[in-house]
């Protein structure tokens, strides 16, 4: 009895007490069967006739008359409410029998007076009975619900957030009077071990005898499973609000969750993840059942380009650090987990110790409890984390129970779990929605009688279809918006889910899913002009680089130096910069292995490219070639500098002065060719001075008579002829025919010129040394094989070689690929020494050759520049920061600082001021013009020597004719 006086209120109680226990003491009935009855009446247990039986056994436990007490039952009457009752006689024992139980007992105390007595005392109770009923007919109805809770094994049993909030729903129920206001609502909890589907099954009978109108709980499947069985048998509402698998053939007529329904809540996933336009992804799953809430995200494969990765996490732990390692070495940036928040929370903090909570990460939390997590130490971060929220905080109705909620006495979770205390859980606030709806729904059936159900019997609540028909057809708008159920299922397919995205300022909704609109993203974008620098204002940077002059250099001091100062040189002042415009922090570490990064036959990477590749370092500012290979695995900025392929050599040795160096300033076939030139206009000149009659005079003019003629250019002569000319010293000969003439003028030109070019080249022999260089291109190298050359291994100059199509450059990366070992040097340094030591040539970048020779002067640069390329600033791909390096750089260009920074490292070289153009010796290209004016003009005079030949042929022949006449004339006289 004192089980079933707990349930009642102290309204009721006292209610009870004034008007059937004021007299218990001077009442012909026991005063325990009075107290019995009463009390079972005050509760609202009405009972039916076939349950009489039962009733009699219970009471049977009252040791003081027992067979007075069995006179006295309740009995529903059609004026009767769930709350009122009388005491009436059973219905198989008449109203005489009352009248003479009444009268023995009245006879035992007074047995002079007990017909009188009797008579009295039994309209006495008739009127108060009425007056009772009277009164009780405008009090308000009580109704009962029932919630079965999990509670925690442990020293402490925690009392669950549902359990709270189930009471808090329904002390605001009562204390508010707008939902029920002529109805109490009272609840009877019952706390079982979790995975107890027996003692589940056992509570919930005993929740039913005491006539709820439905069930809440528990959460757990088996539990759960047994209580829904037992209610569908009794037909009473069964409410969940935790997850449970629907079987599509599933037949519980009595049951509606308010979580919402899976099917639905995968649509939601995929449908951010088509948003976010994700290619590949890693799902991560708590249990199986994780496999069945994401079946629509699990076959995005086969309907769209989606690459999945599926993990589960571990068991037997919540040390998520070994599954993170894994993920973090297989590169995995965009991950969903699908488990609660408490292990988000723990997944959240190994991330954090394991590097993960970068801006490189993305990751979808399929809770609906992210905003229970603490997320402070991560708002800085830099990682993206978006997720879901069914609480409607934006309505003010709902905030404000939200704040009430957390200024009540809640259980503070753990000072390591990494969660919000005070927080209003989803199943709290689903919890506090279902004992609203069932609330509503009791407003259409408010004249609904409870009776008092045996799990036995297996006789059914008669109002237990109805009263679920109209929780099915209720809507309500709760904390979790709209709530309405499918009214075949009981399932929540129809609701709002809020977009969430963790901020520097927190958790800001970013976009909103329904059921029929889809998925809808209102985060406005950042205003027009925004500063650059907002991103990166006030982060710390990992910055990693590789030791190479002039662009990283350790710093010379005399003192230790740590951290950022211990290096120099123009990457190191091009990182000031840029933090400078940015207004980012720093710190610069050196990769391990000193490469700056080359992919191998299995397609794996090291070096910077590899530290890239896996989050250690946010920016590479190195000497670091933009390549296509490069590109495809990580970002680049725009080039700060430009750059190409060249040879380094060093100086090659003074030619040696000699006996015959005058003979240097030109090639040896420029003398021969000049003295094939002096052979043929010697001969030219003889043979024209022969062939021109203006070349013969009378050897004797004072003999008219004599026919010797003379011709001053013998062969002998006209060689000695050239030799003066050619020696700018003439002679006596001087030619007197316009044929012999022209080529002497010819002569003149040719001998001054090659005279003035070779007095000049000579000078600058004797004033400037020259070098002997054995090469002067790539093609110069390719032919040969005394000088060994190559590569730095595991660089961008040796990819180009072993991946150029060109058959020079095909030709020298087999010659560089047959001799590794001595072709290939490690690094920039070691190459420099080999060159300086033996005959070897090495292949680099020109921007840092032209560092080199300038600091070093027995270094020089041959040939030009192979191939155009550029220096970039290398990011992981996908990186927010790519962009904004890229613009800052920009900068630098147009305002010309880049250009100052290199004035600053590249100037100063200590071979400038010696350094001297070599004067190489004049070829053929460079005196070929004047050989040809000379045969030019040697033909011009051998056509105009025949043409004097010929006039003066015509000449001679005229002048015998005359002097033929003449002859005649005076012989005929």
């Amino acid at each position: 009895m004192e089980s079933v006086a707990e349930g009642l209120s102290s309204e009721d109680r006292a209610l009870c007490h004034d008007v059937l226990f004021a007299k218990a003491v001077r009442s012909p009935l026991p005063r325990c069967a009075l107290l019995q009855t009463s009390c079972c009446a005050a509760v609202g247990g009405a009972q039916r006739e076939e349950e009489e039986e039962e009733e009699e056994v219970r009471w049977k436990k009252c040791p003081v008359q027992y067979n007075e007490c069995q006179l006295v039952a309740i009995k529903r009457s059609p004026l009767m409410t769930p709350n009122s009752a009388i005491l009436m006689s059973d219905s198989e024992t008449s109203v005489d029998s009352l009248k003479s139980g009444s009268h023995a007992l009245s006879s035992m105390r007074n047995p002079w007076r007990w017909p009188r007595g009797a008579v009295l005392e039994y309209w006495t109770v008739l009127m108060v009975c009425l007056v009772w009923i009277q009164c009780t007919c405008g009090m308000p109805h009580v109704i009962r619900i029932g919630g079965i809770f999990e509670q925690t094994d442990g020293p402490v049993s925690l009392v669950s957030a549902e359990e709270l909030a189930f009471k808090f729903a329904v002390n605001n129920i009562n204390r508010n009077r707008t939902l029920l206001p002529n109805t109490t609502l009272t609840y009877d909890i019952q706390r079982i071990n979790i995975y107890d589907s027996f003692e589940a099954s056992r509570k919930a009978c005993d929740q039913l005898s005491l006539g709820v109108v439905a069930i809440f709980g528990p959460s757990h499947s088996s539990s759960s499973n047994a209580v829904q069985s037992i209610c569908n048998a009794l037909e009473v509402p069964h409410i969940q609000v935790r997850w449970k698998h629907h079987p599509m053939d599933n037949r519980d007529a009595f049951y509606a969750n308010l979580y919402p329904d899976y099917s639905s809540l995968s649509y939601a996933i995929l449908d951010l993840v088509q948003f976010l336009k994700w290619k590949t992804a890693t799902v991560v799953y708590d249990d199986s059942t994780g496999l069945i809430r994401l079946q629509e995200l699990i076959m995005a494969p086969s309907r769209y380009n989606i690459r999945l990765k599926i993990r589960q996490l571990p068991l037997d732990t919540t040390d998520t650090r070994p599954l993170l390692k894994e993920m973090k070495r297989s590169r995995e940036f965009r991950i969903i987990f699908d488990c609660s928040h408490i292990m988000a929370a723990q997944i959240l903090k190994h991330a954090q110790m394991m590097g993960m909570m970068t801006e490189y990460y993305h990751y979808i939390f399929t809770t609906l409890d992210l905003m229970a997590i603490n997320l402070e130490p991560y708002r800085f971060c830099g990682v993206n984390m978006t997720g879901f929220r069914i609480l409607n905080v934006d309505n003010p109705q709902v905030a404000s129970i939200v704040e009430k909620w957390s200024t009540e006495k809640q259980i503070p979770p753990k000072p390591d779990s990494g969660l919000l205390e005070g927080i209003m859980t989803t199943d709290a606030a689903l919890t506090y929605d279902a004992v609203h709806i069932v609330s509503v729904s009791y407003q259409h059936a408010p004249q609904m009688t409870v009776n008092s159900l045996q799990c036995h019997r297996h006789k059914p609540w008669r109002f237990g279809g109805r009263f679920m028909s109209f929780i099915k057809e209720s809507q309500w708008d709760g904390l979790t918006g709209r709530l309405c159920f499918n009214k075949t299922t009981g399932l929540r397919t129809d609701f709002d889910l809020d977009i969430v995205n963790l901020k520097e300022d927190g958790l800001e909704k970013v976009g909103k899913w329904s059921a029929s609109g889809g998925l809808n993203i209102t985060e406005l974008p950042k205003r027009n002009g925004m500063n650059i620098t907002d991103s990166l204002s006030n982060r710390s940077l990992v910055i990693t680089t590789i030791l190479e002059e002039p662009y990283v250099m350790l710093k010379k001091s005399d003192k230790a130096l740590v951290g950022n100062d211990r290096f120099e040189g123009f990457c190191i002042d091009l990182l000031k910069e840029l933090a400078g415009i940015l207004g980012f922090s720093y710190d610069i570490r050196l990769v391990p292995d000193g490469k700056y990064g080359f992919q191998d036959d299995k397609g794996q990477w090291n070096g910077i490219i590899r530290e890239l590749m896996e989050h250690r370092a946010d920016l590479a500012v190195a000497p670091l070639t933009i390549t296509f290979v490069r590109e495809k695995v990580i970002d680049f900025s725009k080039p700060f500098l430009n750059t190409g392929i060249s040879i380094l050599f060093r100086r090659p040795n003074n030619t040696n002065t000699g006996f015959f160096s005058f003979l240097k300033p030109m090639t040896p076939d420029i003398w021969v060719y000049i003295l094939l030139a002096y052979l043929g206009v010697s001969c030219v000149l003889f043979v024209i001075a022969r062939f021109s009659p203006y070349e013969w005079y009378d050897a004797h003019p004072c003999n008219p008579s004599s026919d010797v003629v003379e011709n001053n250019f013998t062969l002998l002569n006209s060689f000695w002829f050239g030799v003066g000319s050619l020696m700018q010293q003439g002679s006596e000969l001087m030619p007197k025919a316009l044929s012999t003439r022209i080529i002497g003028g010819i002569w003149w030109f040719f001998t001054l010129i090659i005279i003035s070019s070779y007095t000049a080249n000579l000078a600058a022999f004797l004033t400037v040394e020259r070098m002997d260089s054995p090469i002067d291109s790539a093609d110069d190298l390719a032919k040969q094989t005394k000088i060994e050359y190559g590569v730095v291994k595991d660089g961008a100059t040796m990819s180009f070689f072993k991946k150029s199509r060109v058959s020079t450059f095909e030709k020298m990366w087999a010659f560089m690929s047959s001799k590794q070992s001595t072709s290939l040097v490690k690094s920039i340094e070691d190459g420099i020494q080999r060159v300086l030591k033996s005959d070897y040539a090495l292949l680099m970048e020109s921007t840092t050759i032209e560092y080199v020779t300038r600091k070093n002067c027995n270094l020089t640069q041959f040939g030009g520049i192979i191939d155009s390329k550029g220096y970039g600033i290398g990011t992981p791909k996908g990186s927010p920061y790519r962009d904004k390096v890229t613009i800052a750089i920009l900068s630098l260009l147009e305002d010309g600082r880049l250009h100052m920074l290199k004035e600053k490292w590249w100037s100063g070289s200590s071979c400038q001021e010696d350094e001297r153009y070599e004067t190489g010796p004049m070829g053929i290209q460079n005196l070929g013009g004047i050989f040809i004016v000379l045969a030019s003009g040697l033909v011009l005079s051998i056509f105009v020597a025949i043409g004097e030949f010929i006039y003066k042929l015509r000449k001679t022949a005229e002048r015998e004719q005359v002097i033929i006449f003449v002859y005649l004339d005076f012989s005929w006289f």
